[in-house]
């Protein structure tokens, strides 16, 4: 798709480019003929007015041809250095070669048309064309470098523009891997935590229980996996993994889990990264829930204010210490801030702190972007 859209600027712009040298061209003939018209009537010279004019247009009709050329020239030898010696000569010859073409054409011109109304008439053509072509020498070669310098500076910002665009390609390619690898650090995490309270059951002979959260696990990474291409879902689908990984953890926790649910129905389809919640609950119960005997809720809700979309999960189990942060640096924590941070950068926040005596909150606040319906 890229390289499509670049293909199709960079053909769109050769028209564009003909019409801005056009429109260049007849400017400064429009200028140099009205010019020089104004200045020899308010003198008090008599010529043919009309042909003056038009021979002063199309005197540079050979400039206005040859822009396209020398621009090209510039492109594949850039006069930039003072070696290669060849380059200078390129240039050069084809400023001489512009020269006497455009002193032929102005030859041309005169002789034909007369404009300055002279009496007798121009001489020979060959005599016409070596003065016009000697008097223009000097002024061919600052038009030569003119045309070289807006080239370079055109064809600079160019490739800075194509330079731009190549970096953004490669820094969004390498964001998407970096998110990829994050989610992907966080399924194995969640796979080996689930193991190890399987084998836990296992150990407490509670084998129907372990065989339903064998199934609960199966069928919640089969979700993961249909799911594997997206780096954002509905919050339908969000809350529909965490049911699953609560599922599992009931299992292990019976009655010492209990869960609740407050998602307006409006929020179902705003898209939130994937498996964001997942980790926030399973750090809820690891470090809030599992260390009460008496257990504890967990208590998930959603709201929409000025713009962002927050994501609560509050557990009543024991508070955060107060150096959590440097003591207590997890997996699945990191990841979520790193993944909140490279899909949405200072959009979105995270925070986790102590509510109340008894319980600790989380919260997610990511933009809102409502769904086309």
């Amino acid at each position: 798709m890229i390289r499509g859209e670049m293909h199709t600027a960079k053909t769109g712009s050769q028209p564009l480019r003909w019409q801005w040298i056009a429109a260049f061209w007849i400017g400064v003939g429009l200028f140099d003929a009205t010019q020089t018209v104004f200045v020899m009537r308010a003198e008090g010279m008599h010529h043919a007015w009309l042909a003056l004019f038009a021979t002063q247009i199309l005197a540079w009709l050979p400039w206005a041809a040859a822009t396209t050329f020398v621009l090209r020239l510039g492109r594949r030898w850039p006069p930039v250095r003072l070696r290669p010696y060849a380059t200078w000569l390129v240039h050069l010859a084809a400023c001489a070669g512009i020269c006497l073409v455009s002193g032929a054409w102005q030859a041309l011109l005169d002789v034909l048309l007369n404009p300055l109304a002279a009496s007798p008439a121009p001489g020979p053509f060959l005599s016409v064309w070596t003065g016009e072509s000697g008097n223009g020498m000097l002024s061919s070669v600052f038009l030569y470098a003119f045309i070289l310098a807006v080239g370079y500076l055109l064809d600079s910002r160019e490739r800075l523009a194509r330079q731009q665009l190549e970096t953004a390609r490669l820094n969004e390619e390498f964001s998407r891997a970096q998110l990829e690898a994050l989610r992907r650090q966080i399924e194995p995490h969640f796979l080996f935590n689930s193991l190890n309270a399987i084998a836990g059951l296992i150990r407490e002979e509670r084998n129907a229980s372990a065989v339903n959260m064998v199934v609960e696990l199966s069928d919640f990474l089969r979700k993961v996996l249909e799911l594997s291409d997206r780096q954002e879902v509905p919050l339908a689908e969000e809350v529909q993994f965490v049911q699953h990984y609560l599922a599992i953890q009931k299992l292990r926790l019976a009655d010492r889990l209990r869960v609740s649910f407050d998602i307006p129905a409006e929020l179902s389809s705003v898209p939130v990264p994937s498996l964001i919640l997942q980790p926030i609950v399973e750090n809820a119960i690891n470090h809030g829930i599992a260390r009460w005997a008496r257990g504890g809720r967990i208590r998930i809700t959603a709201a929409r204010r000025d713009g962002q979309l927050t994501l609560h999960v509050h557990n009543d189990g024991p508070g955060l210490p107060a150096d959590w942060e440097r003591t207590q640096r997890g997996i699945g924590i990191s990841n979520v801030r790193t993944r909140l941070q490279r899909l949405y950068g200072d959009g979105a926040e995270f925070s986790l702190r102590n509510d109340g005596p008894d319980g600790v909150e989380a919260s997610v606040s990511i933009p809102f972007m409502q769904t086309a319906s």
